[in-house]
């Protein structure tokens, strides 16, 4: 009978061997093998308290066969009881030590936690005795991955799959690995495989929409996080992942709503937490975003980027020593971390400590914050000294980075390079190169250098740009053939403050101002404008998609200004004409626009449209540079947590003697920024 009921229950015809199994223990209670095999099939339909109980009583009437304790450990597995199954998985190898099954299971608990060595240790015992068990290899594969072995993980799932090519989960895992070695279009074919074999896979899904979003495939990552969450709408994970994905489309209220469901189903996710603070930052939610950060760092305190990101979020509250101290402790847990260090330099140097932040802010090239790529030159980076005598005679390679009022500001210390007696070449922006060749004449100014060019400036060169002024070094080359001058070392013009901006007495020894406009264009742009006003130039507004939402204004906002009497305001913003006067004309703006000059094209005409002006007024854009290399008195009109360069509660600016700073108290407070500039009028 127990024979009929056992073929029945393989061939799963589980009501009629339940059936039998009740009826042998009608006639016999302490029949063991019913009430074990009556405990297999209460776990195999959920019902593993019974099942728990059932395997109990057969092993209280027989203690000897393995395989007893070994479905007793399935069952408390089942039930999360982990130390009760090793136990008895254990009881069993003890009776069998072939039994590899109880090997698979004893290593899926050691795996549960978190014991991998161990648990690698019982998946290899077990494919010693079974080398066809499939689930077996799949499992270890999970192990090898956990360790960072990607190749033997794939590898592992590789084998499970030629065992049964019809495991789903084979290939899910297999997928995992792809994922994990950043090998994406092979992770979306191995998920769509899993999916085609098990479509209610709703891991598969949300993994394959993280695949499909590493590849900027928004639409197509956007559905398979759909149907995961059909699957399982309680899947904290995938609500997770579709904040991310909100997060990219830029649709940041609603990546904040998928954070949060997330941390309502799972509040342990500190991933979660960490990119909630993210997205709060982004909407300038900054108190939320620093509980956020907290939160993530409260559930995981060695989190690297939950510090740093704390950090920068506390600087933009105006707390920049605690920002310091939070910076710091990112770069303890992960030394090898360069957005940390890029950040720590840009807080000392807003702090005021510049050996030190000169030094970090060499880390720029190597940070994902910093935008100009590092150029490969293969002369060595100059030192800072004088370089090597005549008669051969070596010259030094500046080029600017960053943006346009990066290449001005860092151009104030040129006439420090030249005053170590080098001959130097300037590699700028072609738009500068005119504004530059006039204010630094004894520098060959050039554009679009790269590093094959590099070795190749000589004597033709500095022939053509300086014909009129080679007597100057005549004393110097006087038997040099100028053919076999080169540049023999470089620098970009941002690590220049590190060698001559170290103090503030560096600072105040500046040249100023050290660009020269085309004095015949600014007398014709001063006698077009004058009309017996004071002339002020006004610039309101940049385009810089990280931070110019905070630091532009609307040009309504200036309505106090623009009544003054006495005053004839120019504008100095960039942009479309039409547009500009349809601003100035919703505004009620008296502003002369003037059609004739592009500031983006030709940056020399503007510079001369810029000293024409008596003063200028402006937020943080390359304006504000260019105004104040060019010496004129400039208003600059900065955000609570301005940048860097304008450092933390200073009324002035090093770099600009000229500048004065009208600073937010509050953040996103320019009404009262606007009143201070109109009470300074």
């Amino acid at each position: 009978m127990c024979a009929k009921a056992i073929e029945f229950h393989q061939h799963g015809q589980l009501a009629e061997a339940e059936r039998i199994y009740r009826h042998v223990l009608e006639l016999d209670p302490c029949h063991a093998d019913s009430l074990h095999l009556l405990g297999v099939l209460a776990h195999q339909v959920g019902r593993d308290e019974i099942a728990v109980e059932l395997i109990r009583k057969a092993i209280a009437a027989d203690k000897r066969p393995a395989a007893y304790y070994s479905n007793l450990g399935t069952a408390l597995q089942a039930l999360g009881s982990f130390d009760e199954a090793s136990a008895c998985y254990e009881r069993a190898l003890a009776i069998n030590p072939e039994l590899a099954e109880a090997q698979m299971n004893l290593g899926a608990v050691l795996e549960a936690q978190g014991k991998h060595e161990l648990a690698e240790a019982r998946f290899r015992r077990a494919l010693a005795l079974r080398p066809d068990l499939a689930e077996v290899h799949v499992n270890l594969g999970n192990i090898l991955q956990a360790q960072g072995k990607l190749d033997e993980a794939g590898a592992s799932h590789e084998r499970a799959i030629a065992l049964n090519p019809q495991f789903a989960e084979a290939f899910f895992n297999y997928a995992n690995v792809f994922q994990a070695q950043s090998k994406l279009p092979e992770a979306v074919a191995g998920y769509k495989r899993a999916l085609a074999l098990k479509p209610g896979m709703a891991e598969a899904h949300g993994n394959l929409g993280n695949a499909l979003l590493a590849l900027s495939q928004l639409e197509a990552a956007e559905c398979a996080y759909a149907q995961a969450l059909a699957l399982k709408p309680v899947y904290a994970e995938a609500h997770y992942n579709l904040g991310n994905l909100r997060q990219a489309q830029d649709k940041l209220p609603e990546a904040v709503a998928c954070y949060e469901r997330a941390l309502a189903l799972k509040p342990q996710l500190a991933e979660a937490h960490y990119n909630l603070g993210n997205t709060l930052h982004a909407l300038d939610r900054l108190e939320a975003a620093a509980a956020g950060f907290e939160r993530a760092l409260a559930l995981r305190p060695e989190y690297a980027e939950a510090h740093y990101n704390l950090g920068c979020v506390l600087e933009d509250l105006g707390r920049l020593d605690e920002a310091l101290v939070q910076i710091a402790r990112a770069l303890e847990i992960k030394p090898d971390y360069p957005q940390a260090r890029f950040g720590q330099a840009l807080a000392q140097l807003r702090h005021g400590d510049f050996i030190q932040g000169w030094r970090n802010y060499e880390s720029r090239w190597q940070s994902p914050d910093h935008d100009t790529p590092r150029r490969a030159f293969s002369q060595p980076l100059w030192t800072g000294g004088k370089l090597g005598p005549v008669p051969q005679p070596a010259r030094l390679l500046l080029w600017g980075e960053q943006g346009i009022g990066d290449e001005i500001q860092f151009a104030g210390l040129i006439p420090e390079a030249l005053r170590t007696g080098n001959r130097i070449v300037l590699d700028c922006d072609a738009r500068l190169k005119p504004l530059f060749a006039r204010s630094f004449p004894d520098v060959e100014v050039v554009s679009g250098c790269g590093p094959a060019e590099a070795g190749t400036l000589g004597a033709p060169s500095f022939s053509r740009h300086f014909a009129e002024r080679v007597g100057d070094y005549e004393p110097q080359l006087a038997g040099v053939d100028r053919k076999e001058e080169r540049v023999t070392t470089q620098m970009p013009t941002g690590s220049l403050p590190g060698h001559f901006r170290t103090t503030e007495a560096d600072f105040a020894a500046t040249t100023s101002p050290y660009l020269r406009a085309d004095p015949a264009e600014r007398e014709r742009f001063r006698t077009r404008y004058s009309d017996g006003r004071r002339l002020i130039g006004l610039a309101w507004h940049t385009r810089n998609q990280k931070t110019g939402h905070k630091r532009s204004i609307g040009l309504e906002r200036f309505a106090p200004l623009l009544v003054l009497p006495g005053i004839r305001w120019i504008s100095l913003q960039y942009g479309d004409f039409d547009a500009l006067e349809e601003q100035a004309a919703a505004a009620n703006a008296p502003l002369l626009i003037d059609r004739t000059v592009d500031q983006f094209a030709d940056i020399d005409r503007f510079a001369a449209q810029v000293a024409a002006m008596d003063q200028v007024i402006t937020i943080d854009n390359s304006t504000a540079h260019l105004a104040g290399a060019l010496g004129l008195p400039v208003w600059l009109l900065l955000p609570f947590a301005a940048d860097w360069r304008w450092m933390e509660k200073r009324v002035d600016s090093p770099w600009y003697p000229t500048m004065r700073l009208f600073r937010q108290p509050n953040l996103g407070d320019w009404e009262s920024v606007v009143q201070a500039a109109l009470r300074a009028l």
